[in-house]
């Protein structure tokens, strides 16, 4: 399944955003501390700070040779790797921006956060296009299906906000959790939703009419991200109780816990992000411990 490998430290302070580069070599990550860090997956080590940034990070997106930066500040950079530098930045949101996503088919991206509001903005130029509330709190999390018909929101008022991609219409509300909603993905294959929220819970939401599937007790506290393998019918999920877990995704059994209770290697405060390698080969991870550590996954 999945062991340690490697533990990256360095950062100052917690750490709250993860994005791979198209390259599967490189990663980055981000958080309270003033920069944006390059690890190298080939060699195991630190690379260099890629670029400061002017406030805490609280979101990371690579699309395209860009990885795009969202601040606390409420704006977002854009770091073209091709140009070697920051060729946009823009102040988006009145309060911090919590989740950037794009979409391709339509040549879009989409900036979300504290202020509840979801802008739209041009990939070609950095313009906003259109605006809309999509809560009248925090929205923390974005999932975008696989075929970019639907977006779902996970939003503070403990809602899921499914919207149409075509206009942003909005389809249906879901209403399950108890507490916040702060981690959401569907399927590769769109077969459902899965939602993690501040009640330690799991949700799995049938497509493609949202029934309620499944609701499973999966932490302790707050699930803060999900995160499907690239390749394999697996995916993870990761905690304020400091613990990552790995389930089946057709049948959802639990097949490992990477905790400090439960074996050597761990976090030892919330673990706030995840993402797979490109290739599937490594779970990446980080929280509020300032580390990044590397998981391997054994075939």
């Amino acid at each position: 399944m999945l062991k340690h490998l490697k533990t990256f430290s360095g950062h100052q302070n917690p750490v709250y955003a993860l994005a791979n580069s198209d390259d599967n070599n490189t990663f980055f990550s981000a958080g309270n501390d003033k920069g944006v860090v390059e690890w190298s997956l080939e060699t195991m080590a630190f690379v260099k700070v890629k670029l400061p940034v002017q406030s805490s990070v609280y979101h990371l997106h690579y699309y395209n040779n860009q990885l795009f930066v969202g601040e606390r500040s409420g704006a977002f950079s854009v770091y073209d790797f091709k140009e070697d530098k920051v060729i946009a930045r823009v102040n988006a949101h009145t309060k911090p921006i919590f989740n950037i996503q794009v979409v391709k088919s339509k040549n879009e991206l989409l900036t979300t956060g504290e202020d509840g509001s979801v802008a739209v903005w041009s990939l070609s130029d950095f313009s906003e296009i259109y605006r809309f509330q999509a809560a009248y709190d925090t929205v923390r999390a974005i999932a975008i299906s696989s075929d970019e018909t639907e977006i779902a929101f996970g939003c503070k008022d403990h809602l899921i906000k499914i919207y149409n991609l075509a206009d942003y219409s909005i389809r249906q509300n879901l209403d399950s959790h108890s507490l916040p909603v702060t981690s959401l993905a569907y399927h590769p294959t769109g077969k459902y939703l899965i939602t993690g929220s501040r009640d330690a819970q799991l949700k799995v939401w049938n497509l493609p009419n949202y029934e309620l599937l499944q609701t499973i007790p999966a932490h302790m506290f707050t699930v803060y991200d999900i995160a499907f393998h690239p390749t394999l019918s697996y995916f993870a999920t990761c905690s304020q109780d400091k613990s990552i877990k790995l389930w089946d995704a057709e049948n959802f059994k639990l097949y490992k816990i990477l905790s400090l209770e439960k074996g050597e290697f761990g976090h030892t405060h919330s673990i706030n992000k995840m993402i797979w390698s490109k290739d599937g080969k490594y779970l990446i991870s980080t929280g509020d411990d300032r580390k990044v550590m590397i998981w391997e996954m054994e075939r």
